[in-house]
């Protein structure tokens, strides 16, 4: 299957240093797939005059100029508002035209999502999208949705966030009836806050495959394949793995250097540590689908290097070719009653 991906250069820590020679290596493992390099056009140029990919690849490449860069540190209102030829916004706007199939940015979180929302818009019954991604835990992966577009959720939301998410793992993972769990401060019902309650009733009451409430251990347990929370909680579960795992590996560093012994205790154990490694690299895991759109949009990390970025456009392909975002349009008629949705009841993109 033939799929056209739009790329931000401009974004991220580093811009077309990484962003074109991931598109490059991409191009390069996958034949069917064609970029549009979406920046500073002279930028960009200057990229591809230094690698100079091979013909072949080039024929699969074409650029589109964007005059303005949003800023990582700008606030959204002013990238949606005063940027109208930014990087984010040409991109989003090849995918409206339907130019492209997906879109890839490693740019400000919060711009995209309000410029995404504002072009693309939300699918009928879905109030707000929710970043969802991959993390690793003990039995594979597990994908967690909001990971902080939404700090303030009522339970309908939530619901809307565990039927998009049940849908996007039944497709790309091949799970007839992925597990849904809620997360909260204890398995028990009467544990946690009263949206919480609400929406693990709204949850049984639905056709998921509700597991019941999870704590946050369970996430990286693998208990279900999906765990929904609001963004508030999820960003802050989120950082808080990622500061454990770059406390973990300092400290384990700092060990194996403190004298001749533990050197060479750490170079013996290096096969292991570096297979360890592998199993928790966040590089594998880049990418997080922004759900709820009428549009297969990914954000980044916006520190990935080349192997990173080239993570998260092997994701976004990956949702164009299983139909990922039209099966959620057929869960979404399907499985939220109509109470629920917050447009009308039937959903099209």
């Amino acid at each position: 299957m033939q799929v056209t991906v739009a790329v931000d250069c401009m974004g991220g820590d580093y811009g077309p240093p990484v962003t074109v020679p991931a598109v490059l290596s991409f191009l390069s493992n996958d034949p069917e797939v064609s970029v549009v390099l979406v920046g500073l056009s002279e930028l960009i140029q200057v990229q591809l005059n230094t690698l100079r990919p091979a013909p072949a690849l080039l024929q699969r490449l074409r650029i589109a100029h964007a005059s303005q860069v949003v800023a990582m540190d700008e606030a959204p209102a002013s990238a949606l508002r005063g940027k109208k030829d930014s990087s984010i916004r040409v991109a989003v706007n090849l995918l409206k035209n339907r130019e492209a199939d997906a879109f890839v940015s490693a740019g400000n979180t919060g711009a995209l999502m309000a410029i995404s929302r504002y072009v693309l818009k939300t699918l009928p019954g879905i109030d707000r999208p929710a970043i969802a991604t991959v993390l690793p835990a003990l039995n594979g992966h597990v994908y967690v949705l909001d990971l902080g577009a939404n700090v303030d959720c009522t339970a309908e939301h939530l619901l809307q966030f565990a039927v998009m998410g049940s849908a996007m793992v039944s497709r790309v993972e091949n799970k007839a009836q992925p597990t849904v769990g809620l997360l909260n401060i204890g398995e028990e019902d009467i544990k946690g806050n009263e949206v919480v309650k609400k929406t693990a009733h709204l949850l049984r009451e639905s056709k998921l495959n509700f597991y019941g409430n999870v704590e946050g251990n369970d996430i990286f347990k693998g208990t279900t394949d999906i765990v929904v929370c609001d963004g508030f909680v999820g960003n802050v579960a989120l950082k808080s793995a990622e500061g454990l795992a770059l406390l973990i590996r300092t400290m384990l560093r700092e060990e194996f250097n403190r004298n001749v012994l533990t050197r060479i205790v750490g170079l013996l154990a290096m096969p292991v540590m570096n297979a360890l490694k592998r199993r928790i690299d966040h590089r594998e895991f880049n990418g997080a689908t922004l759900l709820g759109l009428k549009g297969v949009v990914l954000k980044s990390h916006g520190s990935a290097d080349e192997y990173a970025f080239n993570c998260a456009l092997k994701r976004a392909v990956e949702e164009v070719r299983t139909g990922m975002l039209e099966h959620i349009t057929t869960c979404l008629n399907e499985w939220l009653p109509p109470e629920v949705k917050t447009e009308e009841n039937e959903v099209s993109i």
